[in-house]
């Protein structure tokens, strides 16, 4: 019998599809530090973020045949190396892509909206300085006709950029070694009903100096280079905002600081961070950061996806 250890837990839709395929699934956390012990009694690993795949316990797990991460980023994965010893690695792409987006559109709400900020001063000052808070957030804007930049245009970047498009925004997509990406926008409930458009990849620096907001959705990974910095937001115009749901490192958090210090940076939107799970207080406390502890794809529209999709790729590698 085939046997999955799902360490870091899997919604009920995927054990249930992997255990009518005749699978043994088992959900108990195994501590990391126990896991090159115990890893090798089975044929596949299911894992979210917290458990860590590297090298050493690979080699540990010579039985291993697969590992799965239910997500997108595989960074807590030493993937190349994986794969080089004759394992499979998968991932999850695309069932997420919906919860990230519409946790970007949040913050940008948000952040258009002073609604980070005054949820926090409402509770207490709500009823002694109700007009002065009024005041204070009373210069909000809207999304609408605004400039987008997406930086990494794949299944989210897509996703958001669906969601611009359908708030009147304009979109300026940004992919690596793409001139063109075609994305489809489907109307829910509405049988056969979608429409194709194809959209051209704008030069990076044009993104970062014409945007009113930016999003990134970029695959990262321990040791690569940050996506900006210091002299990146220099070349932003002044009032931008920043959203990052992609992964923590992806941005120079001392740099941003100091942007949202200077009014470079109006306001930014983090969901993921440089030090999780212990962000650092200058971020946390920040008045112009709306804040959230990676979240991202944690819906249960989501979750109960990402089971089928793992159920279904692991029934693809074995068989029935």
């Amino acid at each position: 019998m085939i046997k999955i250890l799902a360490n870091d837990g899997i919604d009920a839709i995927a054990i249930e599809m992997l255990e009518k395929a005749g699978y043994q699934v088992d959900t108990a956390t195994i501590p990391q530090d126990e896991l090159s012990a115990r890893l090798n009694e089975y044929d596949a690993l299911v894992v979210r973020s917290a458990t860590k795949v590297r090298q050493p316990l690979i080699d540990a797990c010579p039985n291993l045949k697969v590992i799965v991460r239910a997500g997108v980023g595989m960074d807590n994965i030493d993937v190349e190396y994986a794969r080089s010893v004759g394992k499979t690695v998968l991932n999850t792409p695309l069932a997420s892509s919906q919860s990230v987006a519409e946790l970007v559109f949040a913050h940008m709400f948000s952040l258009a909206r002073f609604l980070h900020q005054s949820n926090r001063h409402m509770p207490a000052k709500g009823d002694t300085d109700f007009n002065k808070l009024k005041k204070n957030y009373a210069a909000g804007v809207e999304l609408r006709g605004k400039t987008l930049g997406i930086i990494g245009f794949g299944a989210i970047g897509q996703s958001v950029a669906r969601m611009a498009l359908g708030l009147g925004m304009n979109v300026m997509p940004f992919k690596l070694h793409h001139a063109e990406v075609k994305i489809y926008i489907d109307y829910f409930k509405i049988k056969d009903a979608e429409v194709a458009i194809k959209m051209r990849t704008d030069d990076f620096d044009d993104l970062l100096a014409q945007s009113d907001f930016i999003t990134l959705h970029v695959p990262f990974k321990e040791g690569d280079p940050a996506i900006l910095y210091k002299e990146r937001f220099e070349k932003m115009k002044d009032g931008v905002f920043v959203i990052n749901t992609a992964r923590g490192g992806a941005i120079v958090e001392n740099d941003l600081l100091d942007a949202l210090d200077s009014g470079k940076v109006a306001g930014a939107a983090l969901d993921v961070f440089e030090n999780e799970p212990l962000p650092g207080k200058a971020i946390l406390e920040h008045p112009k950061i709306s804040l959230s502890p990676h979240i991202g794809a944690s819906t249960n529209e989501a979750q109960e996806r990402v089971g089928e999709e793992v159920a279904d790729k692991l029934i693809a590698f074995f068989g029935r």
